[in-house]
């Protein structure tokens, strides 16, 4: 299996170029929105589309996949919430480990059942350490897992848990208050974790503003994600690309 997302992931990171991900929920969207969201993203100057939910009840992620090559060229990457959620014309997926968590099924028991469909049809699989982090509420994601998220306030708890991932051989790491969250990962903790890890780090769930998010790309973020909050509004795509990007000059800089 190829690794050529993964590797412009690692060049991103270590030359400072920081990314910006819009999460889509097949299940929340239509047509028309789906056409004007990635269109919006496109424009904006999103790097990549996730595709996934923690609980899809339409089964329509295919047609979602399909329609957003339809309009972008930008890759596509399954962010699945269980073993069901697998498609060949995706460009890769997010293959999670929800090492955060105390769940079998979400550690390793699903993932054995999905290697074997990801094989047959061979898109580029990327080994992800998935953290859920309290973000203020329970969210789809927690409750799904049936697991506890790390506390918000225990960045050395993550840290510590980042550090487990990246000697078991992930390549990537996510950090994730979840969907919806009311609270974005906190600075401390993002902090701690880039301190300890070199793996790219990417983050998600509670940005909801520009100040969040070049905070989290300041701490140590090598990825943002947003979904609910350019849901909400449109328009925030535009800013937060505009940031994203000033965060990658400085950098460079």
């Amino acid at each position: 299996m190829s690794k050529i997302l993964l590797n412009i992931i690692n060049k991103s990171k270590n030359e400072g170029k920081k990314l910006l991900a819009v999460l889509i929920d097949p299940d929340d969207t239509t047509p028309a929105k789906l056409s004007k969201l990635v269109t919006d993203s496109n424009l904006a100057g999103v790097d990549l589309f996730l595709v996934g939910g923690s609980l899809l009840t339409e089964g329509n992620i295919g047609l979602c996949i399909e329609q957003i090559k339809e309009i972008s060229d930008k890759p596509v990457v399954i962010f699945p919430g269980s073993v069901m959620q697998v498609h060949s014309s995706a460009d890769a997926i997010l293959f999670l480990s929800l090492i955060s968590g105390r769940n079998p099924e979400l550690l390793i028991g699903q993932q054995v059942q999905a290697a074997p469909r990801l094989k047959e049809i061979d898109i580029e699989v990327l080994p992800t350490a998935y953290m859920l982090v309290n973000g203020g509420k329970p969210t789809t994601a927690s409750y799904i897992s049936n697991t506890e998220p790390i506390p918000h306030n225990k960045p050395t708890i993550a840290a510590c848990t980042a550090l487990a991932g990246e000697f078991l051989g992930f390549q990537l790491l996510y950090l994730d208050s979840g969907s919806g969250a009311e609270l974005a990962v906190s600075v401390e903790m993002i902090k701690a974790v880039r301190k300890t890890i070199s793996l790219p780090i990417i983050v998600g769930g509670g940005i909801r503003t520009t100040q969040q998010a070049k905070k989290t790309l300041q701490a140590g973020a090598d990825m943002i994600v947003i979904g609910t909050a350019f849901e909400e509004n449109a328009s925030l795509v535009y800013e937060i690309a505009k940031a994203v990007k000033e965060c990658s000059l400085s950098k460079v800089k």
